[in-house]
């Protein structure tokens, strides 16, 4: 029952928590072990969270999840995790995770609480509700970027605001496009939400957001006011990474027809694994070569 209860937690999207230590990095305390410390402890909170989500939304979704390929096998679904053990786990995982995040920070304990509440209401309401369904999506990203900023106590630039909202609206909108053209005309037989999409608009859409994601990453390199904070005016240097690693993602998207599912699409393409690591090596070392305290992000 455990094994059933921890792959309901979905282990393989942990790795959307990472947006919670952005803020360590770009602030300059990876090598501050304290800093470390919470920042990781912050990333569990959010993974207890995250984790809870998943029961709730399976528990709504249990049914529709009948008519999916691969949703089918979900532990609820199929009917390997009980909704009632189902249930008394999320509330461990919820009440043990908010009392550690107050604990850390009450700034990052009312993010913590927004993202559960905005999350609970998205699985019961708003992933009903066109657009809005992926801008929640969206929000839990920067939800989680935001915490992590707050749990160490660094301020978070505009800038940075910014461009985490636009790549995870660009996950989002990916993501929806996946699942239509793999149900094709049954996909609002299992999410109605997907009748109110289509391929065309998805399309427009996921263009607008990558072109913004691009274009917003390279001001928040270039701009004089990040680079004053952070001690250095090469960040610009990772620009070629992010342009090569969004066209990478879209390429993966529309050529091999995957993206449906964003953690396994990162964790398993060997370009972009290697383009990832690239990117945080070029950054780690522009950064922690400055001459400034990092004390913001």
């Amino acid at each position: 029952m455990i094994l059933v209860l921890l792959s309901a937690l979905r282990p393989k999207q942990w790795i959307k928590n990472g947006f919670v230590l952005a803020a360590l990095v770009f602030s300059r305390h990876l090598f501050d072990l304290d800093y470390v410390l919470t920042a990781v402890t912050a990333a569990i909170v959010f993974v207890a969270l995250s984790g809870a989500v998943y029961l709730i939304n399976d528990i709504f979704d249990r049914e529709n999840d009948l008519k999916h390929p691969k949703k089918r096998l979900r532990a609820i679904a199929s009917g390997r995790l009980p909704v009632s053990v189902a249930i008394a786990a999320a509330v461990v995982l919820v009440a043990s995770a908010l009392y550690t995040a107050f604990g850390i920070d009450t700034r990052f304990g009312v993010v913590s609480a927004v993202y559960w509440v905005l999350h609970l209401a998205y699985s019961s309401v708003l992933k009903h509700v066109v657009i809005l369904d992926v801008m929640i999506i969206a929000s839990g990203f920067l939800l989680r970027a935001a915490g992590g900023a707050y749990a160490i106590d660094v301020s978070i630039s505009s800038w940075f605001i910014l461009c985490t909202m636009l790549l995870a609206l660009f996950l989002g909108f990916v993501k929806r496009r996946q699942e239509i053209a793999l149900l094709e005309d049954g996909a609002g037989e299992h999410r109605k939400i997907l009748d109110d999409y289509d391929l065309r608009f998805l399309d427009q859409a996921i263009s607008i957001v990558t072109a913004g994601s691009i274009l917003a990453y390279a001001l928040y390199t270039m701009s004089p006011e990040v680079a004053e904070k952070l001690g250095t005016e090469h960040l610009n240097l990772t620009v070629p990474f992010v342009v090569y690693g969004m066209l990478r993602y879209l390429y993966v998207v529309y050529k091999k027809g995957e993206g449906g599912d964003t953690a396994s699409t990162l964790m398993s393409d060997i370009p972009l694994i290697v383009n990832g690591v690239l990117w945080l090596a070029t950054l780690v070392a522009i950064l922690y070569f400055g001459t400034s305290e990092g004390v913001a992000v």
